[in-house]
């Protein structure tokens, strides 16, 4: 029960011993996405009225692991939370695939840079499954998008999209950003206000065979490193003097403008 009563998510990921990380997943729905994806459900936690209602066929899909049960008060005591829908799932977390293969025959993906909001990387992770971002790639100082929070948000879209870790710009004695895109045959568009910015509808943008767009917070924004490395740097036009938006809000738009048609 401490996978999910009283570990922390550092404590569920397991840096020291990454095979076996584990994470929550929450609601039925989110859960099925998860087995369809072929992730590996290690134990489950269900209020009871749903073991023969919302989470019938999931029970019935997990196999032979341990299965909690309870009323919901007695699971929301326990968790320290409302359980969404009334069922979480703990599973394996995947082992980290090299960037090339994540990035093979990738046309468009994104890179999140320094974005720490658990709501922001999965609204992130959603547009970026509908939009068609080939691969999510996430600097080391961002947040895990296997939070409970960022794959709820996400409605399981983490696990739709490749994704993996890359060393952000002011990592120690690792290439730059930048190197490390081009090395995998990307130009790169930070998103960023500046003065020789170009507007996300120039033809240049749309006609790169394959582009990484660059997030970062909508606070701090990019480092001052990583825009002026970059092949592009971006706006999103904008009127009435609004000058920036959330940055989940900017991906989803930069998503659709810069799709592959």
């Amino acid at each position: 029960m401490a996978v999910f009563a009283s570990l922390t998510e550092a404590q569920l990921r397991n840096r020291l011993e990454p095979e076996k990380g584990v994470f929550i997943v929450e609601s039925p729905k989110v859960i099925r996405v998860a087995l369809d994806a072929g992730y590996e459900p290690l134990s489950l936690l269900c209020e009871q009225r749903h073991i023969e209602g919302d989470a019938k066929d999931i029970v019935a899909r997990v196999g032979d692991i341990p299965i909690y049960t309870g009323a919901r008060e007695l699971l929301a005591e326990l968790t320290g939370y409302t359980l969404t829908r009334g069922v979480l799932c703990a599973m394996r977390r995947p082992q980290p695939r090299p960037l090339e293969d994540i990035c093979r025959g990738a046309r468009r993906i994104v890179v999140i840079d320094g974005v720490v909001d658990t709501t922001n990387i999965g609204a992130i992770f959603r547009s970026a499954a509908a939009l068609g971002i080939d691969a999510v790639l996430l600097t080391t100082n961002s947040c895990d998008p296997l939070n409970r929070r960022a794959v709820r948000v996400s409605m399981g879209s983490v696990f739709l999209v490749p994704w993996g870790w890359i060393e952000a710009n002011d990592a120690v004695g690792t290439a730059t950003l930048q190197e490390q895109l081009h090395a995998l045959g990307f130009k790169t568009a930070a998103m960023a206000l500046t003065d020789d910015s170009v507007s996300l509808d120039d033809p240049r943008l749309a006609a790169e065979e394959r582009l990484a767009l660059i997030m970062g917070t909508e606070g701090d924004g990019l480092p001052h490193a990583t825009i002026t490395a970059a092949d592009y740097v971006v706006r999103i036009p904008m009127a009435h003097g609004v000058d920036s938006l959330n940055v989940a809000a900017a991906s989803a738009v930069a998503f659709w403008e810069l799709r592959v048609r």
